[in-house]
């Protein structure tokens, strides 16, 4: 670590475990989903579709939401209408645009997830008071907000 860190101070890249942190709660959903049939892709977008309005989202807004690209939603997409979770529809309006909507099925899948997955986090996170966790949850989303920030610096060109 000292070689990459700054005058030898490597407390942030040790804070990095928080990498380590992530991946152990990736696989251990990606365990539950693909226990189910489903990657933790496909499994994320279902999440999202259940928490949409009864329109659905469109491949767009799916790939933005989960911040990949398009052509990245439309293989789990896919999987969800071959496993009956998830279906494409086209806007009443718009006869061009295509709308992905959860279906029953796919709310059942959801609910018989939701249970399973409360009792493995709780597994993950015993021995946190609620103080610990709030404080984590926060500390994770500034996380995510300063790298927000970096990726559009680094977005805008600058140097």
């Amino acid at each position: 670590m000292r070689a990459f860190a700054l005058d030898d101070d490597t407390l942030a890249l040790e804070a990095a475990a928080v990498r380590s942190a992530s991946q152990s709660i990736d696989r251990l959903r990606a365990h539950g989903a693909g226990g189910r049939g489903l990657s933790a892709g496909a499994l994320d977008l279902l999440t999202r579709l259940g928490n949409a309005e009864p329109e659905g989202l469109t491949i767009g807004e799916l790939a933005r939401a989960a911040g990949v690209s398009s052509r990245n939603v439309t293989g789990p997409v896919d999987t969800l209408e071959r496993e009956t979770l998830a279906r494409r529809v086209q806007h009443p309006q718009d006869r061009r645009s295509v709308r992905v909507t959860i279906t029953p099925a796919g709310r059942d899948w959801l609910d018989a997830f939701r249970l399973p997955t409360q009792r493995a986090m709780s597994a993950v996170f015993r021995g946190f008071t609620p103080e610990e966790l709030s404080q984590f949850r926060h500390l994770c989303l500034r996380l995510v907000v300063n790298q927000q920030h970096l990726e559009h610096y680094l977005g805008s060109g600058q140097s």
